[in-house]
């Protein structure tokens, strides 16, 4: 059977700007997002997520409400989380949103369960950051019992025990997609095959080629464990323009501004216009440029990696509104077309 090929887009809702650089409401650039995933699905994206935070220069801190907000006005995406927090969420809770999700959307929920990087939320619902391997690796645990349907028994440190409960509403049909997101961590890799999960691979810098030993390991590890072939995506920072020069010149500021900022918070020193140079180039992990350019380094990743998906964060700081929409529209309507001939054009070549 030939392989299936998806494209996505993701966003955190990062806080945008007005033409005089005065920062939108969170409550504004929300209502942005939605326009946005409701062109994702009308230019032939298949899907569309958000990330959740909880923290000023993102805006999205409860991604269930949003992309049940965008199931309402769209008709195709398939609508995830990029990534959903569980270190700091119950997951019968998170299981019963998403499940409910699911439903109003006729079975296009899925979710990605990550540990995040950022770790505003430990503080902020009152959990140990000292417990931040524990709290994982327990609640995850719990979510694979949950996923599985019917009475659950279980029992752990992190929270009170399960005794036979069952979680409603239930999947209508099959079980909710779910997905393990993965930064740079082998022992996380470890664990998605563990739990026979679909493994997403967030790459926000340096080389992508270089996860390659994360998918050996990651095959290597389902077959160890007796676990069956799963997919393998990748998250990873883009924009797209008409022209290279055009695409660079209009992400540079906002992408600078941005890393600078959580670079401070992190230690990191300010990015320098050579490195954005080198990210936005063929080894680099910035997808940017031209649709030719995009489409061309997308379909190097994707053959390099055997990725299933490619997902591109769109948003980028204050980048304005109507440049995410122009980047959309060409990634819709032209990025995509490219990677999917160069794909089905190697298939046949096989």
């Amino acid at each position: 059977m030939a392989q299936s090929f998806e494209f996505g887009l993701d966003t955190f809702g990062d806080v945008t700007a007005d033409l005089q650089g005065t920062l939108h409401s969170q409550a504004h650039t929300l209502r942005d997002v939605i326009a946005e995933a409701v062109l994702a699905d009308q230019v032939g994206v298949d899907g569309f997520g958000v990330g959740e935070h909880h923290r000023p220069d993102f805006s999205i801190s409860a991604p269930e409400v949003m992309l049940a907000a965008i199931a309402s006005r769209t008709k195709r995406l398939v609508l995830g989380s990029a990534v959903t927090v569980l270190s700091t969420d119950d997951p019968v809770r998170v299981y019963q949103r998403f499940s409910t999700l699911n439903a109003v959307s006729n079975g296009r929920a899925e979710i990605i369960l990550g540990r995040g990087s950022f770790t505003e939320s430990y503080p902020l619902f009152g959990y140990d950051l000292s417990n931040y391997d524990e709290l994982f690796e327990e609640k995850l645990a719990l979510f694979v019992e949950l996923l599985k349907g019917g009475a659950v028994a279980w029992r752990g440190r992190t929270r009170a025990p399960l005794t036979g409960q069952t979680v409603y509403p239930p999947i209508e049909h099959g079980r909710l997609r779910t997905w393990v997101g993965v930064g740079g961590s082998p022992e996380s890799v470890v664990r998605a095959a563990r739990y026979g999960l679909p493994l997403s691979l967030a790459i926000i810098g340096g080389n992508p080629i270089r996860f390659g030993s994360y998918v050996d390991l990651f095959l290597q590890s389902l077959e160890r464990f007796g676990q069956p072939r799963q997919r393998i995506s990748v998250h990873s920072h883009g924009y797209v323009a008409n022209t290279d020069e055009d695409a660079k010149a209009d992400l540079w500021p906002h992408y600078q501004a941005m890393r600078a900022r959580i670079g401070a918070e992190r230690g990191w020193p300010p990015p320098t216009v050579a490195q954005f140079e080198s990210e936005v180039g063929p080894l680099g992990a910035l997808y940017v440029g031209s649709p030719e350019t995009v489409a061309a380094k997308m379909f190097k990743t994707m053959r390099a990696l055997d990725l299933s998906r490619f997902n591109m964060k769109y948003s980028s700081g204050t980048l304005p509104h109507d440049k995410m929409m122009r980047s959309i529209e060409l990634y819709g309507t032209r990025v995509l077309p490219r990677v999917r001939t160069l794909l089905a054009g190697e298939a046949a070549n096989d």
